[in-house]
């Protein structure tokens, strides 16, 4: 399956409702702990780990919009939209592929399929989430309360995509990369042209190694007639793609400069961000999906960051 269903879930066995209960009762401590068992699994259905390969490019859009770091309270609602938004998504996307999940050895012990959590919980759960974002944007600029149900939209459409084309890796991309155009628009307040370099290299960056995770699964998915390129049309054509479209990533990102006149430390994280993207790439070359998980966690999860780290130094010295 694609990046939307990364990574199995692990946590305690017995069903969700038991984990409440079970703290019930004269000892305070074993309460507080089924408590914190409880949320756990929500925090393990949204991967909320996950957060570093998404939050550190909305940061950096905010960072270059402002040519400088935005306000505390603008910084803070953004975050907070950004955590909204991704937990919708991928308590969404648990949701909708919930059946399927369940066929696939390596994803059946995520808490819907193993029956940790049941799908009313994580229905509610979504619409907290959902809450917790259009609180954010009430709080941005007016703009932006036009625009939210753009990503929302994204989200219920995207876990149905790989259904029906293999072309589910871009809108993936597509959909996370709305994450920095998001944050580039709530600190300026309009939309212009922009951000959308910003927007299309992350949605690149993350269609590319969306494919690189699909060959994990390119067996299941042609049994379960989900499309994927590595499904659609063998490992080795998925692998080209991807260095294509993390060369183009980069090339973009670099644009980003240009446009926004960052200075040369910003070139210099590009650089790093594409010899990261290099080894990553190298790495799988040999189709050796064993690797997937350290491309996939360790690698993507630096780049992100690294990004950031670079792109905040060289705003502050340009400002």
């Amino acid at each position: 399956m694609t990046a939307g269903k990364v990574q199995a879930g692990v946590g305690h066995g017995g069903a969700p409702g038991s984990v409440g209960a079970r703290g019930r009762g004269r000892d305070g401590g074993r309460q507080g702990s089924g408590l914190v068992e409880y949320l756990a699994l929500f925090v393990r259905l949204v991967k909320f780990e996950h957060s570093v390969f998404a939050l550190p490019f909305a940061y950096s859009g905010a960072f270059l919009a402002a040519g400088g770091i935005p306000g505390f309270w603008t910084m803070f609602w953004i975050t907070l939209a950004m955590v909204g938004a991704r937990s919708l998504a991928m308590a969404l996307n648990r949701l909708f592929d919930a059946d399927v999940d369940a066929l696939n050895p390596r994803t059946a012990g995520r808490e819907l399929p193993a029956g940790r959590l049941r799908k009313p919980e994580v229905w509610l759960f979504s619409l907290a989430s959902l809450a917790v974002l259009l609180l954010a944007v009430l709080n941005l600029p007016s703009v932006t309360w036009y625009l939210w149900p753009i990503p929302v939209a994204a989200f219920v459409v995207y876990p149905f995509t790989k259904r029906w084309t293999w072309l589910c890796h871009f809108f993936l991309g597509a959909t996370i990369g709305l994450g920095p155009v998001g944050a580039w628009v709530a600190v300026t307040g309009s939309v212009t042209w922009e951000p959308f370099l910003l927007g299309a290299a992350v949605a690149l960056w993350i269609a590319g190694f969306d494919i690189i995770y699909a060959c994990m699964d390119v067996d299941f998915d042609r049994a379960q007639h989900i499309h994927s390129i590595p499904a659609d049309f063998g490992m080795g054509p998925g692998l080209w793609t991807t260095r294509a479209c993390h060369l183009v990533s980069v090339a973009l990102l670099a644009c980003v400069g240009l446009v926004t006149g960052t200075g040369p430390v910003y070139y210099v994280g590009v650089l790093v961000c594409g010899v990261l993207l290099f080894y990553e790439n190298w790495v799988v070359r040999r189709r050796d999906v064993e690797k997937v998980g350290l491309a996939f966690m360790t690698m993507n999860g630096i780049i992100s960051v690294v990004y950031c780290v670079f792109t905040t130094v060289a705003v502050l010295l340009t400002s």
